[in-house]
């Protein structure tokens, strides 16, 4: 076949690593290297979010469409967005012992959000 890479299989030198270990050894090994492959992914979704990640999150909280958007344009406005709404909304919830509706709710209505400075920023309650 012309035209095409030659695939040189080099699976017997690279089982030699592997042929000793128990099946246990391998179980570990294993997921050590499935860890060690999904540990970038993990830090970067802590660290890296979006306006439609975040209403994704209070969607699954059970804030509707149409109530996600403000709550998130509101952490934008503040500079929290890598703080994560749906944390925010759950942290006042916490601290005021409300739901997170009704959080999420007061939230929308303007209230609390001097808290979250506070709580996020370390900002002065006013």
């Amino acid at each position: 076949m012309k035209g095409y890479l030659k695939r040189e299989d080099d699976y017997q030198n690279r089982r030699k690593a592997l042929a000793e270990l128990s099946d246990e050894a391998l179980k570990e090994k294993f997921w050590a290297l499935a860890e060690q492959t999904v540990e970038p992914l993990l830090e970067l979704a802590k660290t890296h979010t979006s306006p439609s990640i975040e209403r994704s999150v209070l969607l699954r909280m059970g804030f509707s469409s149409i109530e996600a958007k403000p709550l998130v344009e509101g952490a934008i406005d503040r500079g929290l967005m890598g703080k994560g709404v749906g944390h925010i909304v759950y942290r006042i919830a916490k601290e005021n012992n409300l739901s997170i509706r009704d959080a999420g709710l007061a939230l929308i209505e303007g209230k609390y959000w001097d808290q979250v400075s506070v709580i996020f920023k370390g900002g002065q309650k006013g």
